[in-house]
């Protein structure tokens, strides 16, 4: 009895993989000429669909790569102002002998880079003496204060925090006092 069941699982396992492969499909059987015409219309439609959509994204990561590029570009031109500024200062501290005058052309020149800044939709966060908001300041360290206004708000701010518009980009690293 046990060779007849093994002989069977033998013959199972041979028609198993004479029947069916994985490695072609499986297409089915249609009865009529009408079927098989239904069959090959979805069929193409399918490999259309799926080709168009292929298309579509392709076109739409060229399109965020070209936005990304201009943008860029847009922020970049008016900076380049801001470095041959610094440049021509550099020059004129080598062979300086007014400070003041010096003081004032890198006065000038932050102005400039910061209104670029302004004008590009950057602001910084105010941090000092508002409470903490996790949602803008990241909290570095905590210190005792004697005045009990101060506890729970910003009293020393370590670095400045940034918005781009309405988006965050770099946290406040701010003390807290406690």
């Amino acid at each position: 009895m046990k060779e007849k069941d093994i002989n069977m699982q033998e013959t199972d396992n041979q028609q198993f993989t004479a029947d069916e492969s994985f490695d072609t499909p499986v297409e089915p059987q249609c009865e009529t000429s009408a079927e098989t015409d239904s069959l090959a219309e979805m069929t193409d439609k399918y490999v259309r669909l799926v080709a168009e959509f292929d298309n579509y994204r392709k076109r739409t990561n060229a399109e965020k790569l070209q936005l990304i590029e201009a943008g860029s570009v847009e922020v970049m031109r008016p900076l380049l102002e801001v470095l041959d500024d610094l440049d021509r200062a550099m020059e004129a501290i080598r062979s300086a002998t007014d400070v003041e005058a010096v003081k004032e052309g890198i006065m000038l020149i932050d102005n400039k880079l910061r209104n670029i800044l302004t004008s590009k939709g950057l602001t910084p966060i105010d941090a000092m003496g508002s409470e903490l908001d996790t949602d803008l300041h990241e909290a570095v360290a905590r210190v005792e204060t004697p005045d009990a206004e101060q506890k729970g708000r910003i009293v020393d701010v370590v670095q400045k925090g940034y918005k781009l518009r309405d988006k965050v980009i770099r946290y406040a690293k701010v003390v807290v006092g406690q």
